[in-house]
């Protein structure tokens, strides 16, 4: 039980790619807020916990492999974090950047599909802040959480805030 089968340092490099690569898959997935997750979002992720398991410590099921395991994970995350907040290029890549939906009243088809939007989801986002046509709109914007801000004609900025109902993942 506290014996390690598989040495210290594979179980570390094995927690570090599996991290690696399951925030690339959450990256490349699409924007989102977390407060705001489907129940396939919660699927997906219990899932991606379970199949990902075994590729981190391999054959161990120790105790102590499963904390080095946890802890290379939380060490990571905090280091991510703390580049992400000191270097801008980081922070672009890992979250993104806004994409404008709507400008002068004028839909973004292209960008709209670009983040698996369509009109429908949209004007039901609009709608939401009191906006029944997109001409009343001057701009529109996915922002890197997933929300989406409003800033009607001649208006102040509205944030949709339940924009998992409104987002669908490419493809």
């Amino acid at each position: 039980m506290l014996n390690l089968m598989v040495p210290a340092w594979e179980i570390g490099i094995r927690a570090a790619a599996v991290y690696l690569a399951v925030v690339l898959g959450l990256r490349l997935s699409g924007k989102r807020e977390i407060g705001q997750m489907t129940l396939f979002d919660l699927v997906l992720l219990l899932l991606l916990a379970n199949a990902v398991q075994n590729a981190m410590v391999g054959p161990d099921t120790s105790l102590i492999g499963g904390i080095l395991a946890a802890g290379v994970l939380l060490a990571l995350n905090l280091a991510v974090a703390s580049l992400r907040l000191r270097w801008q290029p980081l922070r672009a890549l890992l979250e993104g950047t806004p994409t404008l939906l709507v400008l002068h009243g004028r839909v973004l088809e292209r960008n709209l599909r670009q983040e698996g939007l369509d009109l429908e989801l949209l004007e039901a986002a609009l709608r939401e802040h009191g906006i029944t046509d997109i001409r009343e709109v001057e701009m529109a914007v996915l922002e890197v959480d997933g929300s989406i801000s409003v800033v009607p004609a001649g208006g102040t900025t509205h944030r949709v805030r339940h924009p998992a109902r409104f987002l669908r993942r490419p493809g």
